[in-house]
């Protein structure tokens, strides 16, 4: 309910979800009233969705605590609740990081052998694609959490992707083992022990070079890393309208090259990889974009049923238990 572009937008992405996965079922959670409404006239009757309603809604400017604390009867604590019961097997949002975190974090508690939870998005590379964590959960870490982290990662992009042993790197101020601080270090002694794939450190530079399949940061560096890339993104997307529209031949140059921009428009839409994970928690959880619309929530959603029907909690579980071992 508290996304940027309000409910409509989730109810028409679970209309195409519906079309897209005949086996899915969906529970939509909020003012009963407002959703019944759309749903009539954006779907009709499907006996695969159900409305269930909450009276309150956590608003952008909520902080974390006064969520858990205060918003008992929020749509975003009903939904994490239906996970919590079995009910539901994921839950999907748009709403406030912090308090969906923490929501999520008091409800469903940690899994065994996970100290934090860490927010997992994917990525464009060259080649495909990357999954990169913590993006924000966490300002700090050990070098025990971000080994933790590195398995989480490695589960799910190896169901995310279909990659076996997906590559895992650490990043850093330098590719060399001489560079970095000592929890840099100390993650990469723990790594270099572990069954894991871990190919090593991995500056900002090459992030998206294809080297690597999963990068593993602590989330205060994650999430300048993330702003970063997509400050970057506009900003290369501002100079090519600017150096297509300039002038008369600029303009006949863009139509010449219309095919090549929109398969490049294409390849670099966020919307394809709207979606973050909230790993560690013992049940799945995925975060929206904000300001997602209907398509980019579909991929959200297509995200939980992934990784429900791989299990990628029970599958990180007994990672761990092996690496443990």
């Amino acid at each position: 309910m508290s996304g940027d572009l309000g409910a409509e937008v989730v109810v028409r992405a679970s209309a195409a979800s519906l079309d897209k996965h005949t086996g899915l079922e969906l529970i939509l959670v909020g003012d009963e009233n407002e959703l019944t409404g759309l749903v009539t006239r954006i779907i009709g009757n499907d006996k695969r969705l159900r409305i269930v309603h909450a009276a309150e809604v956590v608003s952008m400017c909520d902080s974390p605590r006064d969520a858990v604390r205060n918003k008992k009867d929020s749509s975003m604590r009903v939904a994490i609740d239906l996970v919590k019961s079995g009910e539901a097997q994921a839950s999907v949002s748009a709403g406030n990081t912090g308090a969906l975190m923490a929501t999520a974090k008091f409800v469903l508690k940690m899994l065994p052998g996970i100290e934090r939870p860490a927010i997992l998005a994917e990525l464009p590379a060259m080649g495909g694609s990357l999954h990169m964590l913590d993006l924000g959960a966490n300002t700090l870490g050990t070098a025990e959490q971000l080994f933790q982290f590195a398995v989480m990662g490695s589960i799910v992009t190896a169901d995310i992707l279909g990659i076996a042993e997906p590559r895992i790197a650490l990043l850093n101020i330098g590719a060399e083992d001489t560079k970095g601080h000592d929890t840099v270090k100390d993650a990469a002694s723990l790594l270099n022990e572990s069954s894991l794939n871990y190919v090593g450190f991995i500056e900002g530079s090459e992030l998206f070079s294809g080297k690597a399949d999963v990068v593993v940061t602590d989330g205060f560096t994650g999430n300048v890393a993330l702003k970063t890339m997509e400050g970057t993104v506009g900003l290369v997307r501002h100079y090519v309208k600017r150096g297509f529209t300039r002038n008369w031949i600029a303009r006949l140059q863009a139509v010449l090259a219309g095919s090549t921009l929109r398969r490049i428009a294409r390849e670099t839409d966020s919307r394809n990889f709207n979606g973050a994970t909230l790993v560690g928690l013992n049940g799945i959880v995925i975060k929206s974009h904000g300001s997602a619309d209907s398509y980019a929530f579909q991929h959200a959603i297509d995200t939980a049923i992934v990784e429900v029907r791989n299990g990628v909690p029970q599958q990180i579980g007994n990672l761990l238990q092996r690496e443990a071992a």
